[in-house]
């Protein structure tokens, strides 16, 4: 499935001057995400780790690109444990103050938490300023999101064996500020979506 459906919502995005936010979680883990690394000729590198009662660290992040594409922005939020509606209107009321006076065209997946009855009703007091669009079912490759997660799993959480999830988010934080001052990573995620603006 294409790009298609997104279409008419962008144009709606550009009359109204609006941005388009793509939103999305994950799960970042103690188990170490293993990539190849550099060590002297030798001696291979050891990755030690806990390996039973691992935690789970959870991440929401919004990638948000202007109507004319000359900005962008991403703004992310971690906690302990799985993020539900609760938690996850949370992080929209956050989204409206940094988009204070704005209107927001939010994009997401069919995740339980975004239509729930809560949430569902959440939403639809905040019509004044937002509008929800949902990503077509069963398409992650359509939101760029999923490609901040690879980058940062990829990069600053490569090989990191974290004893407790204090030692996770330092690195997860510096990850995603290195997004945030790279814009034309964002634009390449968009692109690797096959989405224009």
């Amino acid at each position: 499935m294409g790009p298609a459906p997104l279409a008419h919502g962008k144009k709606n995005a550009r009359r109204q001057r609006a941005w388009l936010v793509f939103e999305d979680e994950s799960g970042i883990s103690q188990q170490p995400v293993v990539r190849r690394t550099w060590a002297p000729r030798g001696q291979t590198p050891v990755l030690t780790h806990t390996r039973a009662n691992w935690q789970r660290l959870s991440v929401a992040g919004a990638l948000a690109f202007r109507w004319d594409a000359r900005r962008t922005r991403f703004y992310f939020q971690t906690r302990p444990g799985s993020y539900t509606d609760v938690a996850l209107i949370a992080f929209v009321r956050q989204l409206k103050r940094h988009f204070r006076g704005r209107r927001v065209w939010l994009l997401w997946d069919g995740l339980g938490a975004h239509k729930s009855r809560a949430m569902r009703a959440y939403l639809g007091r905040q019509r004044a300023w937002l509008t929800v669009e949902r990503l077509p079912g069963f398409a992650p490759e359509l939101n760029p999101v999923e490609q901040v997660w690879g980058n940062v799993k990829g990069g600053e959480l490569a090989n990191v064996c974290a004893t407790d999830l204090a030692e996770l988010r330092h690195p997860a934080h510096r990850g995603f500020a290195r997004i945030r001052r790279q814009p034309h990573l964002a634009f390449a995620f968009l692109r690797h979506a096959g989405l224009t603006l």
